[in-house]
């Protein structure tokens, strides 16, 4: 395939999105925003600007590698926005893009709706018997 069918084809798939064939870019995107820490970065991030520690503190559990690595993600993605002020010690804000706030709406809403039927959603799995 020359450059410019390689080219062509890329541009025919950014058209044609779709998140069912293993090759499209948007399960990657899809991915990083349904992630375990993903989707909690981007509810944090929807509440306001915040520092690493501050996101950390919020996010229960997560490293602080993973807290960077999904920050990377969703900062490629163009979700997130990473300022570095240049003051000593470093300070470093993340805040959503204006992608990442309608992305975020999305998130919000799907964890509020399992958490306002969480008691439903429990009371649908299978007991365990107890031997």
């Amino acid at each position: 395939m020359t450059p410019a069918q390689h080219a062509q084809s890329l541009l025919l798939q950014m058209e044609q999105a779709n998140v069912m064939v293993p090759e499209c870019p948007s399960r990657q995107v899809l991915q990083h925003l349904t992630s375990r820490w993903g989707t909690l970065v981007m509810i944090a991030l929807a509440t306001g600007t915040h520092r690493f520690s501050q996101l950390r503190r919020r996010i229960g559990g997560v490293s602080e590698r993973m807290l960077a690595q999904t920050l990377q993600q969703l900062e490629a993605d163009g979700f997130v926005l990473r300022v570095a002020h240049d003051v000593v010690p470093p300070h470093v804000d993340y805040s959503l893009t204006p992608l990442g706030q309608q992305a975020s709406a999305h998130v919000v809403a799907l964890a509020g709706w399992i958490e306002g039927n969480l008691p439903a959603i429990l009371g649908e799995r299978p007991t365990i018997a107890a031997e």
